[in-house]
């Protein structure tokens, strides 16, 4: 999957580039969530037409608790999804199921250790320290055990269930919780009135990527000119929504989402701003979306480590390097 797979890309994009009126190709892509700001890149694409740009009418399939957009796509009735990190596509290559991931948008997991302040925790390993972290099972199945295979004094005792309230951990300074940089630190200071401290695991060591644009083998296989399109695009809206007008684009997010608010959509972009979630990493140099081998070889050899995933698995089957890191809309970021 990683290379040669392009064929007549470049020569349908010629025939675009030239301004010659095709009908447009139809494409859905399932989100993995309720519309927010951490999915603003896309939503940009529809609202100002880069998408269009590109030959393509691209409908977004808004995800949510009920949702099942990777099944959508996997039965063929949507073309893409939004992969949550690179742990999803290395279960389906033990598993043989026939996934692709053909980009990364975020560089970096939003994924957060929130701490109160004052506490004595300063460094991400200070964690060990507290009686209590409150975490999903997936975490404590996935980040928890890499943290303890990293960093010595964490330890299962530490893990109490997280239900998606604060409450718990504003009643107990002793105590940290998971959460999304861009999300959960927002609801935290207003609710609690203080800033907590933030410890992105991307930042000690657990580099995943994440918001990855994921197709089917068999897709990508009939479709590679389609699939190009749709990540270069994707990948110039994501430009234009961080550092361009991006007011269209957010009101389509309240229109997909109405209980999202101005203010948390303005938290969002400026905190993947501030911590690099989307242009830090090898996308300064090649570009927002840049994926690449090494980058995924890196995270899985840290997984097999931790034995969160089975060790002698052909992860090339699961990512393509053939859409990204050509520095596409770099010109864009002012």
């Amino acid at each position: 999957m990683r290379n040669g797979i392009l064929g007549a890309a470049a020569g349908a994009m010629a025939l675009f580039g030239a301004g010659q009126a095709f009908a447009l190709d139809e494409v859905s892509f399932g989100t993995n969530w309720l519309a927010q700001a951490e999915h603003g890149g896309f939503y940009q694409a529809v609202a100002d037409g880069t998408y269009e740009k590109y030959g393509l009418k691209v409908t977004i399939v808004q995800g949510g608790p009920q949702a099942a957009n990777r099944a959508l796509m996997l039965a063929g009735k949507t073309q893409f999804f939004m992969a949550g990190n690179l742990l999803e596509p290395f279960s389906a290559a033990a598993e043989g199921v026939p996934l692709v991931e053909v980009a990364a948008i975020f560089q970096k997991e939003p994924q957060v250790i929130i701490a109160h302040p004052d506490t004595g925790i300063d460094k991400f390993e200070d964690l060990a320290k507290l009686p209590t972290i409150f975490m999903g099972k997936d975490g404590f199945a996935s980040y928890f055990q890499w943290m303890k295979s990293a960093f010595p004094g964490f330890k299962d005792e530490q893990y109490k269930p997280y239900t998606f309230n604060p409450a718990p951990f504003l009643a107990d300074k002793n105590s940290a919780q998971q959460g999304y940089i861009t999300s959960e630190p927002f609801e935290i200071e207003k609710q609690g009135g203080f800033k907590p401290k933030l410890f992105l695991l991307a930042d000690s060591g657990f580099n995943t990527y994440s918001t990855l644009i994921e197709t089917t083998q068999d897709y990508l296989k009939a479709n590679p000119d389609v699939v190009k399109r749709f990540v270069e695009a994707s990948i110039i809206g994501w430009y234009n929504y961080l550092y361009g007008d991006n007011k269209a684009a957010n009101a389509l997010i309240k229109t997909d989402n109405p209980e999202i608010t101005d203010e948390q959509i303005a938290f969002s972009i400026q905190t993947m701003k501030d911590y690099g979630i989307v242009d830090s990493g090898d996308a300064v140099e090649k570009g927002i979306g840049c994926l690449t081998g090494e980058h995924v070889k890196s995270f899985y050899d840290k997984m097999v480590t931790a034995g969160v995933v089975k060790a002698g698995l052909d992860i090339g089957t699961v990512y393509s390097t053939d859409f990204s890191c050509k520095g596409v809309g770099k010109e864009l970021k002012k």
